[in-house]
This record gives C-alpha cells, structure tokens and sequence, in this order.
C-alpha cells in the first residue's frame, strides 16, 4: 500500500473499455509527514478522491480488479482505495 496526495485528473476521449466513466487521478507518493518521495503514478478512484487528498492506494493489480468487481476483464496496475481523515505518528 501507497500514501499518497492526488495532484491532478486525468482527462481521455478514448480510453480502454474496462475503464469506462471510472476516474483515473495522478497520485504523488508521500512519506507519513507529507514529504513527496518517488515518481508520481496513475490511479483508478474508487472512493470519489479529489485534488489535494491523502490517499492509500493500491499497486496490486489482482486487488484493485477484485476491488472494482472485475476480476479479468481488463488490466489496472494501482486503485485509491481509501481517503486519509489523518495520520498519527
């Protein structure tokens, strides 16, 4: 599992049908702190994320299409699986 805080929407006139009207958001990885670490990646919303949330997300492909109810139709490398409300260290 991934920490991280959305930074933008992707936008796509074509897109592969598994994907549908599903939101795809660009998540920078963070540390506990808030600190950016890593390259930014692409991800599925699956809990209505929006810009400037912290997010835990998911790089296993066979639990995102689990969580999605998809289990072959299509390929997903990394799902927001949940909002962050706060982090305690």
């Amino acid at each position: 599992m991934i920490l991280g805080k959305v930074i933008g929407n992707v936008v796509s006139t074509v897109s592969e049908t598994g994907y549908g009207s599903r939101k795809i958001l660009i998540v920078q990885p963070i540390s506990p702190s808030g600190e950016s670490k890593g390259q930014c990646l692409l991800a599925v919303d699956t809990v209505q994320a929006g810009i400037g949330d912290t997010v835990l997300v998911l790089e296993e492909g066979g639990s995102a299409r689990m969580i999605l109810g998809e289990p072959e139709t299509f390929t997903i490398k990394a799902i927001i699986a949940g909002i962050v409300d706060q982090i305690t260290m």
